[in-house]
């Protein structure tokens, strides 16, 4: 074969080849590994034999810089859906249409919320703010072999971003209609290199009062009352890395919240139609009774973590306490 006809061929064989690089390289970035704790341990999505969404932290910074709560998963998530009568506080779960509609506070519901292992059962503890997460994981399906009771319709799972021995930080900051404000931060650092890191979280939402209340008995006010809240959160986690097999995370949270429950607004679809009647105005209420909330959470979670050449053994302790208005 002469040098001639080699190149040829060669080049021939390039071209045909290219277009299964290629796919072979859109299979490797479409296939890119997904870790979750479905399982209480870190696995490959692929490999667990359980139906899991999750958010990632790049997509959960985007969707939360507008100021919701966690309510705003509704319409990200496939089966779940997530509502609440109280506004910012009191959430309650759905996941494939199974939930629990009751407003008593002692009442069970089939979905748990379970916030860095720990379990908030208490509906005034789940609707402690998303911020600073590395992701979200909703389990849909029954899970009481590994999460015990309330959960015959699923979990809901959040993962905070853990301290690392990188001195990282950020910062946030967005406005928008009604002066509704949000500023999420974060600091990460190492205190003994290799042994001891801590991060640091806050954050902090806040809109201006935007509906008026036209009850002719209403107390005076300077145009508006209702509609606004003063949300701030925060939390402080240490790692303590004991040995190289033994490792203690201790995560400290608060929240207060002041603000005003949902707003119901009576006779304002046409009866016998989806049209609304006219003369409504959205940032208008007429109610006779006192609309005030105020929500006070402190908790703390210890986790102690052992490796073993085959399996890890974990202790997880948690407290939390809530007090609502």
């Amino acid at each position: 074969m002469t040098d001639s006809r080699r190149w040829y061929v060669l080049v021939l064989a390039l071209i045909v080849a290219l277009p299964a690089f290629a796919q072979e390289a859109e299979t490797e970035k479409a296939f890119e590994e997904v870790v979750v704790t479905a399982q209480k341990k870190e696995q490959d999505l692929r490999e667990v034999p359980v139906s899991v969404a999750t958010l990632s932290d790049e997509k959960l910074d985007a969707i939360t810089a507008a100021g919701n709560d966690s309510r705003l998963l509704s319409s990200r998530v496939p089966s779940l859906h997530i509502e609440s009568s109280y506004g910012r506080t009191l959430p309650r779960f759905y996941i494939r249409g199974l939930g629990n509609t009751d407003f008593d506070l002692n009442a069970s519901q089939p979905v748990s919320l379970v916030y860095d292992g720990v379990v908030l059962e208490n509906p005034i503890l789940k609707g402690y703010p998303m911020f600073d997460l590395e992701r979200v994981e909703v389990l849909r399906g029954p899970q009481g072999t590994l999460f015990g009771r309330n959960t015959p319709a699923g979990i809901v799972s959040f993962n905070s971003r853990k301290p690392t021995y990188d001195s990282s930080g950020f910062g946030r900051f967005s406005f928008g209609t009604y002066q509704t404000m949000q500023f999420e931060a974060a600091v990460n650092g190492t205190i003994v290199e290799d042994k001891l890191a801590a991060r640091v979280s806050i954050l902090n939402q806040s809109r201006n009062d935007w509906v008026k209340n036209t009850w002719d008995d209403a107390p005076p006010t300077d145009g508006n009352d209702l509609g606004g809240y003063q949300d701030f959160a925060g939390r402080f986690q240490l790692m303590w890395d004991i040995s190289d097999r033994f490792q203690v995370l201790a995560n400290a949270h608060m929240r207060d919240l002041d603000g005003t429950a949902r707003l119901f607004r009576a006779d304002i679809v046409e009866s016998g139609s989806n049209e609304i009647v006219d003369g409504f105005k959205r940032d208008e209420v007429t109610i006779d009774g006192a609309n005030q909330q105020r929500v006070e959470e402190r908790g703390g979670m210890l986790k102690l973590e052992y490796t073993l050449d085959e399996a890890s053994l974990i202790a997880i302790t948690g407290y939390e306490t809530g007090k609502i208005y």
